[in-house]
C-alpha cells in the first residue's frame, strides 16, 4: 500500500525550460512560431501529396510519413509545455506523463526506422532503377512502413511499462519541459542501473541499425551517382539524396546525444536543450528542407495552388 501511495497518487511537475524574463518569454514566442509553422508545413506536405497524383510514389508515401510522424512528435510535446507556461501550472498526471512517454519514444524509434526505409528506397531507386517497381512496389512499401510503425511502438511500450513501474519519491520535480525517461529516472527511489542498461541497447537496436543501413545505402548510392554519364542525373541524384543526409544528420546526431549516455553523464541544460532540437525545431525543418531542394514537391505545390486559385475564379 505504501508503495501504491508513493507510485500513483501524485502528480510530477516539470520544471519547463523557460522563465518570465523577457528574453525567455521572446524565446517561448519564437518556439510557438516554430511550432505553427511545422504544423502548417507537415500538413501541407501530407495533404499535398496526397491530392496530386504525380507524387503518389514510394518516395513520396515516405515522406507524407516521415510528415505525418514529425507533426504527432510536436504535438506530443509543446502543447502540454505551452499550457504550463501559461497557465502557471507545471504538473502533469502520472498518466499523462505515461501518454507523453509512449508516444514520443514510439515516433522516436518509428522515424528512425522510416529514414532506413527512405535511404533503401533512394538506393533502390539509384542503384537499381530498372527493378524499381518490383524490389520498391506498393505492397513493399506498405509493408516496410508498417514494420516502422509497430516496431516503434513496441519500444514504446516497453520503455513505459518499465519507466513507470519504478517507485518515485522526493520532490518529483522533472528537470525537463516533457516526461523524458532520463530526466524521469533521476527521481526514482530504486537503482534503475539495469533499465539504463536496457535501454542503450534498446537504442543500439533503434539506433545503429537503421544507421548502419543508411550509411550502407549512400556508399552505393554515392559510388552509383559517380558512375553516371548524365550530368543533369547526377545533380538531380544529390539533390534528393543530400535533402534526406541533412535530416539523417540533425535527427540521429541529436537521439544519440541524448539516449546513448549514462544518467551520470547527463546535464539537464543541455538534455533540455537537445531535446528542444530534435522535437522541436527538426519537424519544422524537415518540409522546409524537402520542400524548398525538391522541385516535385515545389511544382506539386504550384499545381495544388493553380487549381485552387483557377476555381475561386470560376462563376457559381
Amino acid at each position: 500500500m505504501a508503495w501504491e501511495n508513493q507510485t500513483f497518487n501524485f502528480d510530477f511537475i516539470l520544471l519547463g525550460i523557460f522563465n518570465h524574463t523577457s528574453t525567455h518569454i521572446f524565446l517561448f514566442s519564437l518556439v510557438l512560431g516554430i511550432f505553427t509553422f511545422a504544423i502548417m508545413g507537415n500538413t501541407v506536405m501530407i495533404l499535398l501529396i496526397y491530392l496530386d497524383n504525380q507524387l503518389h510514389t514510394p518516395m513520396y508515401f515516405l515522406l507524407s510519413q516521415l510528415s505525418l510522424m514529425d507533426l504527432m512528435l510536436i504535438c506530443t510535446t509543446v502543447p502540454k509545455m505551452a499550457f504550463n507556461y501559461l497557465s502557471g501550472r507545471k504538473c502533469i498526471s502520472l498518466a499523462g506523463c505515461g501518454t507523453q512517454i509512449f508516444l514520443y519514444v514510439s515516433l522516436l524509434g518509428a522515424e528512425c526506422f522510416l529514414l532506413a526505409v527512405m535511404a533503401y528506397d533512394r538506393y533502390v531507386a539509384i542503384c537499381h532503377p530498372l527493378r524499381y517497381s518490383i524490389l520498391m512496389n506498393q505492397k513493399i512499401c506498405h509493408l516496410l512502413v508498417l514494420s516502422s510503425w509497430i516496431v516503434g511502438s513496441l519500444d514504446g511500450i516497453i520503455v513505459v511499462a518499465v519507466a513507470l513501474s519504478f517507485p518515485y519519491c522526493g520532490a518529483r520535480e522533472i528537470p525537463h519541459f516533457f516526461c523524458d525517461v532520463p530526466a524521469l529516472l533521476t527521481l526514482s527511489c530504486t537503482n534503475t542501473l539495469l533499465f539504463e542498461r536496457l535501454m542503450f541497447i534498446c537504442c543500439v537496436i533503434m539506433l545503429l541499425f537503421p544507421v548502419t543501413v543508411i550509411i550502407a545505402s549512400y556508399l552505393q548510392v554515392i559510388v552509383a551517382v559517380i558512375q553516371m554519364g548524365s550530368g543533369e542525373g547526377r545533380q538531380r541524384a544529390f539533390a534528393t539524396c543530400s535533402s534526406h543526409l541533412m535530416v539523417v544528420g540533425m535527427y540521429y546526431g541529436a537521439a544519440m546525444f541524448i539516449y546513448m549516455r549514462p544518467v551520470s553523464d547527463r546535464s539537464p541544460t543541455q538534455d533540455k536543450m537537445v531535446s528542444a532540437f530534435y522535437t522541436i525545431l527538426t519537424p519544422m525543418l524537415n518540409p522546409l528542407i524537402y520542400s524548398l531542394r525538391n522541385k516535385e514537391v515545389a511544382r506539386g505545390l504550384m499545381k495544388v495552388l493553380g487549381k485552387g486559385s483557377l476555381q475561386s475564379k470560376l462563376p457559381n
